[in-house]
């Protein structure tokens, strides 16, 4: 019994964890967000908001296509190889 309290206990330790290391994400996606349009609106000016908007989107899908690829590259396990044992 103690034992399954213990992985219990280890679990919702996990998971707040992963819920506050989440929250910055977003904290800082969101201040990432506020600064690229600023950048977009100093750059194009206030004169064509769809044009600035555009522009943003594929910005910001670049930059998470990019990163997601590395980011799959960083923790890419290595295959495997084959072992073949001769008798």
């Amino acid at each position: 019994m103690k034992g399954e309290v213990s992985e219990v206990k280890s679990q919702v330790m996990d998971t707040i964890a992963t819920l506050v290391t989440t929250a910055f994400g977003l904290i800082a996606a969101l201040a990432w967000n506020d600064a690229i349009q600023a950048l977009i609106t100093q750059w194009l000016g206030e004169t064509d908001g769809l044009t600035g908007l555009l522009i943003y989107a594929v910005v910001i899908t670049s930059l998470a296509v990019v990163a997601t690829i590395l980011i799959a590259r960083l923790i890419a396990k290595p295959a495997v190889q084959a072992v073949r044992i001769v008798e």
